[in-house]
């Protein structure tokens, strides 16, 4: 009995020297069981590399991996990453600019980002997402915003990653600082960008194709996982825009 109660005081006195985020830290808990072959792999590229890009239709798990993966890192590694970085190229209607909606930065940009905040629910209750959001561990930020910065311990997620051009990807890329990771994810399908040549998600997947320090993978088809009906109605809308298409 005297040994349980002396391993319990040594975990009351570790809790104790904790601060309030590192105690909020200990409070995430889920279980991530990969599909198939390339969530596995996209899950390893993020632990492994400094910077991961993934391309691939919808349904195939590439937010909800690359919002697991961020949860794991840091929370096993908080004295390197601070905080979750959430960023999305706003690509709206002319005249509804980020900048002219009411409110604050991060009520202007909640529409964007619930496809993140829905993930993190999934992963660990809407009640811990919304403390982790108000503590600061995880923040948004729409692109505009990270320029002319160097971000430091940090996992910064880019989604929506085809409606980037290539200099602002640019620009996105080098923001990168010390002891950080960076996961560009898009679906080259789901181009919302007028001109859809100046999508740079499939570019920089080519350019950065034989870089080691860079993790590249790519999802199929075959890879959706979240409902096989996305399957059919993505064959039915290629088929419309070939016939779409001169001859």
């Amino acid at each position: 009995m005297r040994k349980k109660g002396g391993e319990t005081g040594k975990a009351d006195d570790f809790m104790s020297s904790l601060t309030s985020t590192e105690k909020l830290l200990t409070r995430i808990r889920f279980n991530l069981k990969c599909k198939n072959e390339r969530q596995k792999k996209l899950v390893r590229l993020i632990s492994q590399k400094e910077i991961t890009i993934c391309a691939g239709p919808a349904g195939t798990g590439k937010t909800y991996l690359a919002c697991a993966e961020a949860l794991r890192l840091i929370t096993t590694n908080y004295s390197t990453y601070k905080k979750i970085l959430l960023v999305k190229s706003v690509t709206v209607l002319p005249g509804e600019e980020v900048g002219f909606l009411k409110g604050t930065l991060k009520e202007k940009m909640e529409p964007f980002m619930v496809s993140f905040v829905d993930n993190f629910e999934k992963l660990i209750g809407a009640e811990l997402t919304q403390q982790l959001m108000d503590a600061g561990v995880i923040q948004i930020q729409p692109l505009t915003y990270i320029r002319g910065r160097s971000i430091d311990n940090s996992i910064i997620i880019i989604d929506e990653a085809q409606n980037i051009t290539l200099p602002n990807m640019r620009s996105a890329m080098t923001r990168i600082g010390e002891d950080s990771k960076m996961v560009i994810i898009g679906d080259t399908k789901q181009i919302d960008i007028t001109k859809k040549s100046e999508s740079s998600l499939d570019k920089i997947c080519r350019m950065f194709s034989e870089v080691d320090e860079i993790g590249i993978t790519q999802f199929e088809r075959e890879d959706i996982v979240r409902n096989k009906l996305i399957i059919m109605i993505d064959d039915i809308f290629d088929q419309e825009e070939l016939k779409g298409r001169p001859s």
